[in-house]
């Protein structure tokens, strides 16, 4: 259906037309938008046993929100440890837009390993003898399923990050510059918000009421 409305659209546009008017392409509505993310219990078993570059990958992933593909990219000089700040440079990312993320503690520990020893052009993420990680279904796979998750992908861990940020109290502003998301729309997707966040919201706005000044009887 798309290629037949692109090939209606070019013939409207030509010169001299080649179609006369534009039909109408009525398309079904698409649901096919992801919702699982990652509890705190279930990270720990996903990483557990993994190689360093896996655990750095999958910290990562799910901090900060990253894709896959622009963190498999990475080189050590785009990793500033000094500053503690993750770098990727313009035309790498899905908008073609330069971004920065801050290391938490975690990150930093896991990402100066996989650094050390290596050159300023060399891939941060590589094996232990030494490859550079491209595919990694595989290793995926396994811990997933060792992990009893087997449905889990990798870009469930881009919803995590954004569900965690925003849990964190982290301005909705910041937590699209930090993963890269463009729009709010497209933000909201990802910022899930489950059942323990809502009845976390009702505690802290009860315990807001109850630090109210109370009025004064006269």
């Amino acid at each position: 259906m798309a290629a037949l409305k692109r090939m209606f659209s070019l013939g409207y546009k030509a010169t001299p037309k080649k179609v006369l008017y534009m039909p109408a392409f009525p398309h079904l509505k698409e649901n096919n938008a992801r919702t699982g993310f990652l509890e705190d219990a279930q990270y720990e078993k996903l990483i557990e046993g993994g190689e360093l570059w896996f655990r750095a990958l999958v910290e990562c992933a799910a901090t900060i929100g990253w894709r896959h593909h622009e963190l498999l990219s990475l080189r050590v000089g785009q990793v500033e440890i000094d500053h503690r700040v993750l770098r990727l440079e313009p035309g790498t990312t899905k908008n073609d837009e330069g971004r920065e993320a801050p290391m938490t503690n975690t990150m930093l520990q896991l990402l100066t390993a996989c650094v050390e020893g290596k050159g300023a052009d060399d891939h941060v993420f590589t094996r232990p003898n030494g490859s550079v990680v491209c595919d990694f279904r595989v290793t995926w796979q396994k811990a997933c399923h060792r992990a009893g998750l087997p449905d889990l992908q990798f870009h469930d861990l881009r919803r995590t990050a954004a569900h965690n940020l925003r849990r964190a109290g982290i301005p909705e502003s910041m937590i699209k510059l930090i993963g890269g998301w463009k729009t709010t729309i497209v933000f909201h997707r990802y910022a899930i918000v489950n059942r323990q966040d809502r009845a976390s919201a009702i505690r802290q706005y009860e315990e807001h009421q109850r630090n109210l000044p109370k009025p004064v009887s006269l």
